[in-house]
């Protein structure tokens, strides 16, 4: 008899709290699935009014869609944006699901997600407009330099566009705390790189294009002077 309580106990043990827990299960179950279509229904929608308001088109012209060819992403830009706010709905479904389940490991996992998920959106959006504002003032340049007549003026703008975006990288990586000190050093040692690389080589390559400038002035400031000793005399 004795023998037999102690094989029935953890077994009655497991039971109850299996009865406990079985509704928590049902309830993480209902949520998943609840979010799933949810998600699903935004997605179609998001998906929609992107179309209609021509967000494909304006991908285009921003370079968003270059960029997504890049990274071998072949879907339209429409799409692509839906598929990531779906993804997101169901990450956030599921945290919700697994803190019905009242464990308070997960409950801890959970407290964390959701505060770090305002620094992937501010990450988010810091490479979003950063890569906006990277590509404006880069044609920004382009066009000034091409104005003016100097030889290397997609060099320089390309390397304009690099220097902001790896300032940009280093901002977002720094937001979601990814390595600080790593990233820090990191941006620092290309930063500077690129900046000493970039000073040498316009430094060289400017040599003849500041000889023809200063040719060009010069015979412009020999007449200025040859004008005003004429009006003295």
């Amino acid at each position: 008899m004795d023998f037999l309580n102690l094989i029935l106990e953890p077994l009655q043990e497991v039971f109850l709290k299996f009865k406990i827990f079985l509704p928590n299960l049902l309830a993480m179950l209902v949520i998943m699935v609840l979010g799933i279509v949810l998600a699903q229904i935004v997605r179609i929608i998001l998906i929609k009014s992107l179309t209609a308001i021509n967000f494909d088109s304006w991908s285009d012209r921003m370079g968003f869609t270059t960029l997504m060819r890049k990274g071998d992403l072949w879907a339209k830009p429409s799409a692509t944006l839906g598929d990531i706010i779906f993804w997101l709905l169901i990450i956030v479904t599921l945290m919700i699901g697994l803190s019905a389940l009242n464990i308070p490991t997960i409950d801890s996992l959970v407290e964390q997600f959701f505060g770090y998920v305002p620094r992937v959106f501010s990450a988010a959006m810091i490479l979003i407009i950063g890569y906006v504002l990277a590509g404006f003032i880069s044609q920004g340049v382009l066009i000034a330099a091409v104005n003016s007549g100097y030889h290397y003026s997609k060099l320089l703008a390309k390397a304009i566009r690099t220097l902001l975006m790896v300032l940009i990288l280093a901002m977002s990586m720094e937001q979601l705390q990814i390595a600080p000190s790593i990233v820090h050093a990191a941006f620092s040692i290309i930063f500077g790189g690129i900046v000493v690389a970039l000073s040498i080589s316009f430094g060289v390559g400017g040599i003849d294009a500041a000889r023809r400038i200063i040719e060009r002035e010069n015979p412009e400031k020999d007449a200025a002077e040859t004008k005003d000793d004429i009006e003295h005399v």
